[in-house]
């Protein structure tokens, strides 16, 4: 796996475990582990950004397999 998509990857599956934290808990982790509001804003926008990234692959990956 490529440095870029293990970043990728890591930042998804925190995303995805923050969002599971905060709905069953109201816990935000990002919040708790970052502390500072403009690290945690960057931080989200990382997590976004990745989320996007893997999209695009996907959609990139579904078609090569047609």
């Amino acid at each position: 796996m490529k440095k870029v998509e293990m970043i990728v990857a890591i930042l998804v599956i925190l995303g995805a475990l923050n969002w599971g934290l905060v709905g069953l808990f109201d816990f935000d982790l990002v919040g708790f582990a970052f502390g500072s509001f403009l690290i945690d804003r960057l931080v989200y926008i990382l997590i976004g950004i990745a989320g996007i990234y893997q999209i695009v692959s996907l959609v990139k990956t579904k078609k090569r397999v047609r």
